[in-house]
């Protein structure tokens, strides 16, 4: 498949785990604006050094420095095929804009009811020796570490649904953008790993 893909999702719908599985297909490389920008900060770039300034005085990184990252991150040898955005675009002003630096040729979203995301984020415990994660219900901890297991303090119920409400406040209105021009993949995000991702393959390749 040529040309790039947009991939989006609430948090906790495992978004991390299909991103792997679509570079891994497509060989396509995942783009994150927030990893070009931490780069580009690292290497004291001109766009790095303008970024700076905004994170500074506190303010969001104006979209058009955004642009001008992905521009030339579009422009690298492994890009030529296109690349996977994760994370960007977030708003119909963003995908105007991609759009006319970039070709997507699917735009993926990983669909699960709120409450089935509250239970998969609150549920998720820590072992702070190992870093690994856990879940009450679906990857119960041994018993003989259950003690010493953390719960992250943003894995509570009033976070999570405030971060469903602007996600969906976000993404609503993009995704009908998307759709409206044959572009949308909505895939059910409540099935196994395996079965999400042959979901995703089937579908994208019959996008285009």
């Amino acid at each position: 498949m040529k040309g790039s893909i947009v991939l989006f999702g609430p948090p906790g719908a495992g978004k991390g785990t299909q991103a792997t599985r679509i570079v891994e297909y497509t060989s396509k490389p995942q783009v994150s604006t927030g990893d070009m920008l931490r780069a580009a900060l690292s290497n004291g770039t001109e766009l790095g050094l303008e970024a700076k300034s905004f994170m500074e005085a506190g303010e969001l990184v104006p979209d058009g420095v955004i642009l001008r990252l992905i521009s030339e991150r579009l422009k690298m040898d492994d890009a030529r095929n296109g690349v996977l955005f994760d994370g960007f675009p977030r708003t119909i002003a963003q995908a105007e804009e991609l759009a006319k630096i970039a070709e997507v040729s699917a735009v993926i979203s990983i669909q699960v009811p709120d409450d089935s995301i509250v239970q998969r984020i609150v549920g998720r415990r820590m072992d702070p020796e190992t870093g690994e994660i856990f879940h009450v219900d679906f990857k119960p901890a041994p018993e003989s570490i259950v003690n010493r297991l953390v719960q992250r303090k943003d894995d509570n119920e009033s976070t999570v649904r405030n971060r469903l409400k602007a996600y969906h406040e976000q993404t609503s209105p993009l995704a009908t953008w998307y759709d409206n021009q044959g572009l949308l993949i909505r895939v059910n995000g409540e099935q196994t790993i395996k079965q999400v991702g042959d979901e995703i393959f089937s579908q994208m390749f019959s996008v285009r």
